[in-house]
């Protein structure tokens, strides 16, 4: 028996929402999707629920298309998000269909409805298929413009009670710079939310930030590119850094 499962009655969080960016879903491709990496993901998922964890999952579209890239070029705003936000619901259907082979019930919630092919977005409807044991893939961001999925993490972690924000990055924590182009970045293990703001951390954006800093939600920064990399940080294992209220 692992050592995280000979613990998991003492695991610090018992609901929590997971946001993976479009690009790590990418694994080592230049666009799109990796059936390797997204496969990875769901069982990194599945031995968090196997814990008796709660997740929740908010994906973005990166790997696809990018509303404000989109915008860049000339595109209109809300017309180039909205191709983000469908974006998003093609990644959430992959990541529930690896999931499900996988074994582990899912559901994907759209906030744009699409009836064909996942349930609408509903609060109380969320609550209920977590409470039931399944992972929850909410999809289509906010399902509003101007909106990015960091900020439908924040939103979706304050709406359904969720314990913490985990951010599943390339990177295993937050630093004072892009330790990708800078080998002497320092890496913070805490952060305040004001520092983050204040600072330009680049952890999530402003809006984000600010909806987790009024709800109390902590985000936790940590690298979902190794494996069982989440069930490592749910249990405080690891490395990754904490963004919170506290100095």
């Amino acid at each position: 028996m692992s050592v995280l499962k000979m613990n998991a009655k003492k695991l610090p969080y018992s609901r929590v929402l997971l946001k993976i960016s479009g690009e790590v879903l990418m694994g080592q491709r230049e666009f799109g999707l990796d059936p390797e990496t997204v496969d990875r993901v769901a069982q990194d998922v599945k031995e968090v629920i196997d814990l008796g964890v709660q997740v929740c999952i908010v994906v973005g579209a990166g790997n696809i298309f990018r509303g404000v890239s989109g915008a860049a070029s000339g595109m209109d705003r809300t017309t180039a998000d909205h191709m983000g936000m469908l974006g998003i619901v093609i990644n959430a259907l992959a990541m529930q269909n690896a999931l499900e082979n996988a074994g582990v019930d899912t559901r994907v919630l759209s906030a744009i409805e699409m009836n064909q092919i996942c349930e609408p977005y509903i609060r109380r409807r969320a609550m209920r298929h977590m409470d039931k044991g399944r992972v929850v893939i909410c999809a289509a961001g906010t399902g509003n413009p101007y909106f990015t999925s960091d900020t439908a993490a924040a939103l979706r972690a304050s709406e359904m009670n969720c314990d913490v924000l985990m951010k599943g990055t390339k990177v295993d924590g937050v630093y004072d710079c892009d330790p990708m182009t800078n080998e002497n970045a320092t890496k913070y293990d805490r952060v305040s939310y004001m520092d983050v703001l204040t600072k330009d951390l680049r952890v999530m954006d402003a809006t984000a930030i600010s909806l987790a800093r009024e709800n109390d939600i902590p985000i936790m920064v940590f690298s979902i590119k190794e494996t069982g990399g989440f069930a490592k940080a749910v249990a405080h294992k690891g490395p990754f850094t904490i963004v919170d209220n506290k100095e």
